[in-house]
């Protein structure tokens, strides 16, 4: 049996040391292409056409600006000439990449350049992908945080032997869990506001710029808290009704109340059985904030939105897919971690 332990143990730790040297290449790999990207701002000039030079050199002695350049640390350049009335006359985008320039206006350029560019829009400042990233996860947060408390109450509503409890309870999990999230979202931001009198940016100063702002953030984070709650709610319920009902019995046999015997005996063990699905809830929340780009607050998918209505292009949808991607990867990795830790399935 010893043997078979060190057998397994050794074939995890092999698995682990794998796992460990790709995501290590993957690093590498990622770093050496960025830093290959090297080319400068006159390199870029010196490709550009006859007709971009020449407005750059009259624009040397002329008060009126003509030519609009746009140029990035991740080597991407854009040169966008109007006429007056505002038809676009010339327009050329160059891409470097590992100390070459390639023309980004056809072909595989066109594709690669776009790729970089929307990359380093996101990647800038302001409403960037940073922030993007940091709305998005901290409202995943508190909203499934606020989600889990409630959902102890909603659960141990619902196996209440109190009839009334147990139908207000059922009633809440039955109505969130049956209608789409998005239409509570709508509900929470629009109706609501509209039913009781007061607006969202009320709750904050007048003379705060981004009281519109902070009160959408408010009716997400109440629209989420709600959704959630209501399926934590049933992973809670199962987690409790899955321990053996003998302990319950047991617990009466020794004068035990039934909140003493919920606190002491059952929750506790119950916790460890719930962690797999609240996991697995956590990482569904990643994704469904996103539709907080129906009320305008800036996570990723709004951002990737912006970028695409300003640029033109629907290929900007393709960073954003990979950042939840990797967003996804790196939970689901920590999680599975802590689920094997525990012990769970043991």
């Amino acid at each position: 049996m010893s043997k078979f332990k060190k057998l397994v143990d050794i074939k995890n730790w092999q698995r682990s040391t794998k796992t460990i040297a790709i995501v290590i290449m993957a690093i590498l790999a990622f770093v050496i292409v960025l830093s290959a990207i090297n080319v400068s701002e006159q390199d870029m000039l010196n490709h550009a056409s006859g007709a971009v030079k020449q407005l750059i050199e009259e624009e040397k002695t002329s008060s009126r600006k003509s030519l609009t350049i746009t140029y990035n640390n991740l080597g991407v350049v854009s040169y966008i000439s109007f006429t007056t009335s505002g038809a676009c006359a010339i327009q050329e985008s160059y891409v470097g990449f590992a100390g070459s320039i390639y023309g980004a206006d056809a072909g595989t350029g066109k594709f690669a350049g776009q790729m970089v560019n929307y990359t380093y829009r996101m990647l800038g400042t302001g409403e960037n992908l940073l922030h993007g990233v940091k709305l998005t996860l901290l409202l995943t947060t508190l909203s499934m945080v606020i989600g889990a408390l409630m959902s102890v109450f909603l659960a141990l509503g619902k196996i209440s032997e109190n009839k009334l409890i147990s139908k207000i309870s059922s009633a809440y999990i039955f109505f969130f869990r049956g209608t789409p999230l998005l239409i509570q979202l709508f509900v929470v931001y629009f109706s609501a506001p509209g039913i009781f009198g007061f607006s969202w940016r009320s709750l904050f100063s007048a003379a705060d710029p981004e009281a519109v702002y902070k009160g959408a953030f408010i009716a997400a984070l109440i629209a989420f808290s709600l959704n959630s709650a209501a399926y934590c709610a049933e992973i809670v319920r199962a987690a409790i009704q899955s321990i053996d009902k003998g302990q319950n019995e047991a617990s009466k046999a020794l004068g035990m109340s039934y909140g003493q015997m919920m606190r002491t005996i059952i929750i506790p063990q119950s916790i460890r059985r719930m962690i797999p699905p609240l996991c697995n809830e956590f990482v569904m929340m990643i994704k469904d904030v996103s539709l907080v780009f129906a009320i305008s607050l800036m996570d990723i998918t709004t951002i990737s939105k912006t970028i695409m209505t300003s640029e033109g292009n629907y290929l900007v949808f393709i960073p954003a897919l990979l950042i939840y991607l990797v967003i996804t990867a790196i939970f689901t990795f920590i999680f599975g971690k802590i689920e094997k830790r525990l012990s769970i399935y043991e």
